[in-house]
């Protein structure tokens, strides 16, 4: 297994979760779970799991293998950067 996180400095995280789990549950293909605060994005590859607080969105994924884990690291990355445009999030992925 491959794994990585990530802590995005914000005000809107629980939005950003919000929305990030709402555009991935319209895949029929994907499994997504959301809560108040937190989300998860079963994607064939590995998971996602997210979490917000007051200032931080942190990021979790669990992949099988680290090709898997770049992969998503960047679906992540873009999809976050599009609904974060008004505030381009500094996304620093670092080992679990």
């Amino acid at each position: 297994m491959s794994a990585s996180t990530a802590d995005i400095r914000t005000e809107w995280g629980s939005r950003y979760l919000g929305q990030l789990c709402a555009h991935f549950s319209h895949n029929s293909e994907l499994a997504v779970s959301l809560q108040e605060n937190r989300g998860m994005i079963r994607f064939p590859a590995g998971d996602c799991v997210l979490n917000a607080t007051a200032s931080v969105l942190h990021l979790e994924l669990d992949c099988r293998d680290d090709a898997s884990l770049e992969k998503l690291q960047d679906v992540i990355d873009k999809h976050l950067k599009r609904f974060a445009f008004r505030e381009p999030p500094e996304i620093e992925w670092r080992p679990a």
